[in-house]
C-alpha cells in the first residue's frame, strides 16, 4: 500500500493498493463509469443489462499476467489502474480511471507512476487520439520516467489508438 499525497481535498489517507477479489464490487462499480466515460471515444452502448464489457477487469482480478490496483481516499474508491501482459517483454498499462473530484490535481500522475514503478521495464500504453485529457496525460506520465519515450500514431488495424511507449527505470519512483 502506497500513501499518496494530494492537493485535493479527499477523505485521508490517499492509497494506492494492489486489487483483490475481495475488492471485485468497487471495481466493478468505478469499471461501469470508466466505461460509460470511454463511451464518449468508443461510442459502446450499454448491454441490455445496463453493464458494459468487463472482461479484462475479471481478466485482472483472475489471471496472473495482469493486476488490477484500487486508489481510496479513506473509506472512498476513487480509482483503479489494470495493467496486462506483466510477464510479457513489454507490460501494457491498460486502464485507468478516477472519479471526477479526484481528477485535475496531480493524483492521476501519482497513481500512474506508482502503478509503473511498481514492475519497472519496457512499458506500453494505448489512448484514444481524440481523448485530449489522455493525449495530455500519457506523454508527460511517459516523460517523468523517460526522455526517450516514443509516440506512435494510430494505424489502420487500430485507428483511434494512440500507443506511447517509455522504460521504466529501477527505483523510477523517486
Amino acid at each position: 500500500m502506497t500513501n499518496l499525497s494530494t492537493s485535493l481535498n479527499l477523505p485521508q489517507p490517499v492509497e494506492a493498493r494492489r486489487g483483490t477479489l475481495h475488492d471485485e464490487p468497487a471495481l466493478r462499480r468505478l469499471w461501469l463509469i470508466f466505461r460509460h466515460d470511454m463511451s464518449a471515444y468508443s461510442r459502446a452502448l450499454p448491454r441490455p443489462d445496463g453493464s458494459y464489457r468487463s472482461e479484462w477487469l475479471e481478466l485482472a482480478l483472475t489471471t496472473p499476467a495482469w493486476s488490477a490496483w484500487l486508489l481510496t481516499a479513506g473509506e472512498h474508491p476513487i480509482g483503479f489502474a489494470l495493467t496486462r501482459a506483466m510477464d510479457e517483454p513489454v507490460r501494457v498499462f491498460n486502464s485507468f480511471f478516477l472519479v471526477a473530484p479526484a481528477r485535475r490535481g496531480g493524483l492521476g500522475l501519482a497513481f500512474a507512476r506508482t502503478v509503473l514503478a511498481a514492475t519497472p521495464g519496457p512499458w506500453a500504453v494505448a489512448y484514444q487520439d481524440a481523448n485530449l485529457p489522455a493525449a495530455r496525460f500519457w506523454p508527460a506520465v511517459a516523460a517523468s520516467f523517460d526522455d526517450g519515450w516514443a509516440e506512435r500514431p494510430p494505424t489502420t488495424d487500430h485507428p483511434r489508438d494512440v500507443w506511447v511507449t517509455f522504460t521504466v527505470e529501477p527505483g523510477g519512483d523517486s
